[in-house]
């Protein structure tokens, strides 16, 4: 247990110090030449930096002090940590990285890359733990406390905070900058939730037995076996619960209303499907399905 301890610190300190480095990289090779913003406590440092000609590093590690100990209070020792050992690497790697001439001065590609580059480093260090962002660590807090979700109070942040960049950049730039935003903000979900989307699927149908063959026949996917009882009935059902590739949901959902047209279908989204039977196998002869 000591060892797999171990293991997992070293890798979550390798990522975290990765998405700082590639975080890092988007701001100032991208962005800040721009004149260009990212959202939350990183958007009012680059702006208290630039009004200052103070090292944009120590605004970023001095903004953030005061949320970290308001996460270290109410959310955590791990992610308090974490999210210190990433915002200290970020401020090291944005001094490191200052000097360099940007990529581009290319306004649009400066705003496309930017935000890639900043996503994909963001969502790292999201992943393995940690934040660049006291905004969330307050959202966290007071979002349940005051009937508000944290995307909303995050939002509201950083509307706040995106348009004050029109008055030190220009409008132009702060319209730029919330272009950057929006790419940074889809890139994360993609860094966290993968490229390859999964779907979960519920059918009801009486004829639940042969659909579960056919799925596993004809897609190679286990098919697990629920029983439920009808609120308005109070019948017996048999409910089947499958996980597929977004790519396979329309011959899936072909197989079943093939063999019951009746049949009830639910499909919603999921992440990060691990372990099980997930991945497809070869059938061979007249197996049962995968779990049942």
């Amino acid at each position: 247990m000591a060892k797999q301890t171990i293991a997992r610190i070293i890798k979550r300190t390798i990522f975290l110090t990765l998405g700082a480095l590639v975080a890092a990289a988007g701001l100032e090779l991208f962005l800040i030449p721009n004149q260009l913003v990212d959202g939350g406590i990183i958007g009012i440092s680059i702006m208290a930096s630039y009004l200052s000609k103070l090292p944009l590093s120590l605004f970023i590690i001095g903004l953030n002090l005061p949320f970290l100990v308001l996460g270290y209070l109410h959310i955590g020792k791990t992610f308090s940590l974490s999210t210190l050992y990433a915002v200290s690497a970020l401020s090291y790697f944005t001094t490191i990285l200052h000097p360099v001439p940007g990529f581009t001065n290319d306004l649009l590609l400066a705003t496309v890359f930017g935000g890639i580059v900043l996503g994909i480093g963001v969502g790292l260090i999201l992943r393995y733990g940690g934040s660049l962002d006291g905004t969330e660590i307050t959202a966290l807090i007071l979002g349940p406390k005051l009937s508000f979700s944290v995307g909303e109070v995050v939002m509201f942040f950083n509307i706040f905070i995106l348009g004050s960049a029109g008055f030190v950049f220009g409008w132009e730039r702060a319209m730029y900058s919330l272009i950057a935003y929006f790419v940074a903000y889809k890139t994360i979900d993609i860094v966290i939730q993968g490229l390859e989307e999964s779907k979960s699927v519920m059918i009801i149908s009486d004829k639940a037995e042969e659909i579960s063959d056919t799925i596993l026949h004809r897609l190679g996917r286990g098919v697990t076996h629920l029983y439920a009882k009808g609120g308005y009935t109070q019948e017996d059902k048999e409910v089947l619960y499958c996980v597929v590739t977004r790519l396979e949901v329309a011959k899936l959902r072909g197989i079943v209303l093939d063999i019951d047209p009746e049949a009830f279908i639910a499909i919603e989204e999921v992440h990060d499907v691990h372990g099980g039977r997930f991945k497809k196998k070869a059938i061979h002869g007249h197996s049962k399905p995968a779990t049942k």
